[in-house]
Order: structure tokens, then sequence, then C-alpha cells
């Protein structure tokens, strides 16, 4: 593989023109999304007419009215939006359906249509580590990360306890999802083998924060933080420090950034090249 170029290098060789393809990411804030270096260096990798942007906006229902008058061929997305955009879709499939949760939107001929890529992606990430069947686990979130995990890890026979800052959307997921809520200061009554944190604490620039103590962290258990930005947050650091497995939120980035481009093009997507754009991103500072 040939050595990647600089981001301001990149776009001075996009060409833009009446064909190039638009994508995009929806949600607020944006500043820590990496979803542009991802897909514009699988654009470039393939050669693709096609270019990607952050848009953060809170007005979802003028977005998607946007995304069909101008023709955007996909969209992410992201915080707060994963469950408010359902209504505004023209139709969802099978499995965003089933999680209640849309993290990619495909535009097909002016036709809105949601999926969940999240899941398939912190599967993917978590199985890379561990087998999944007859496991316990402990959710930390009630979001649609939260719901898109829940669903896809009930599905592979883990066994589910779900903890959140906000007892009542905590126990509105729980109820989904067929399994216990307790407070998030009541955890340490949980003895589980996965810890799969989903909230935005830790998120850059608050990567002093976490969401349990070290006392949570036993040696063999596996954690996962869906948090990328920064790619070691501090849960991730403290949890490799007391022996546990860890799962990066990069990975299963890197994951459900693939699916997407196969939603979006049909085409195989080139992950070396993905992957090596956000390595390079992350060691520049971005």
């Amino acid at each position: 593989m040939g050595e990647l170029v600089s981001r301001h290098e990149f776009e001075r060789q996009i060409m833009i023109d009446q064909q190039t393809q638009l994508y995009g990411v929806i949600g607020h804030p944006l500043g820590h999304t990496l979803s542009p270096v991802l897909h514009n260096a699988a654009f470039r990798a393939l050669a693709l007419n096609a270019v990607y942007l952050a848009f953060e906006t809170l007005n979802l229902p003028e977005a998607l009215a946007g995304m069909k008058a101008l023709n955007l061929r996909g969209l992410s997305v992201t915080i707060p939006h994963k469950t408010a955009v359902i209504p505004l879709l023209d139709g969802v499939d099978e499995l965003a359906g089933k999680i209640g949760a849309v993290n990619t939107i495909t535009n097909r001929g002016g036709r809105l249509i949601g999926t969940n890529t999240d899941a398939l992606g912190a599967l993917k990430a978590l199985q890379e580590t561990t087998e999944l069947a007859g496991k316990s686990g402990l959710i930390i979130g009630a979001g649609g990360t939260a719901r898109a995990l829940g669903f896809m890890l009930r599905e592979q026979g883990v066994r589910l306890t779900l903890t959140n800052r906000s007892p009542d959307r905590g126990k509105a997921l729980a109820d989904l999802l067929d399994c216990p809520f307790l407070p998030l200061n009541e955890i340490n009554q949980v003895k589980a083998d996965l810890l799969i944190q989903t909230t935005p604490v830790g998120l850059s620039p608050q990567a002093d924060q976490c969401p349990v103590g070290p006392e949570n962290l036993e040696k063999g258990l596996v954690v996962m933080d869906v948090i990328y930005n920064p790619p070691e947050t501090r849960l991730i650091r403290l949890a490799r420090e007391r022996g546990c497995a860890v799962v990066s939120g990069l990975t299963m980035f890197l994951h459900q950034g693939a699916e997407q481009f196969r939603h979006w093009t049909g085409l195989e997507p080139p992950f070396p090249e993905m992957a090596a754009a956000l390595e390079r991103a992350l060691g520049e500072g971005t």
C-alpha cells in the first residue's frame, strides 16, 4: 500500500464536478468525528468520485429534507439523532426496526432508508476478542448505541444487565431488552464477563473522565468502550492496567464504517487504507 497523503494534500486532489456524489454525517456535536477521514480514505483508495462531509445540526427534519433536495447519497447519524430520525425516514430495514435506532441512511431514488451498522460493527469487534454465547454482560448507557448492542448481544446468547445515569431512560431500555436495570452507583452488585461502555463519558476533550472506578475492573473482564477519540480512553487504560481484555471503540468504528460503505456503494471497503487513515489522523492529533 502506498503512503497516504496528508489531509490538506488529499483535499487539494479532490476533483469536484457535476458527477461528484456527496455523503456526510449529521449530529451534534461533531468536533470529535473522524468519519470524514474514514470514508474519504475509502473513496480515494477506490478512485470514486465522492466526498464525505460533517454537517453539525440539531435541525433533523430540515437536514433530511436537504438530503433529498440535494440528492446526498448517504448519511451517517450520530448523537443525538439515532432514535429521533426513525419517524422521519421513508423506511428502515429489519435490523434497524428491531433495534429501534438508525446510524446509517441510504438515499434510494429519493427514498431515505435507515439501517444500523453499529450493531454489526460492535459484534465483529467483540468477536475478535472473545466468544459471546453464554456470557454475561453489563451495558452502561441507554442511547442508540446501547440499544443496538443490547439487541445484538441478546441474540448471541449474552445475559444482560443495564445501568444508566438517568434511571427512567435506563429502565425503559432494560424493559425492551427484557433484562435487569441497576442504578450506576450499584453496579458493584453485578459480576459480568463483559462490560460495555456506550455513553459519551471520556470523549475528547473530556478524556480524563471514566464512568466506573478501578474496583469494577477485575482481571479477566472483557471491557469495550465505544468511544474512539481518544483511541485509548481512561476506561480502556485502567482496564488494561487491571489485567482486563480490552476492545477499543476504534475497532468498532472501523467495522461499522466498513458496513456503511458496503450499504452505500455495494463495493468491498478498502479496510487497510481506512484503518491507516484513522491511525494517521489520530497520530496527528486531528
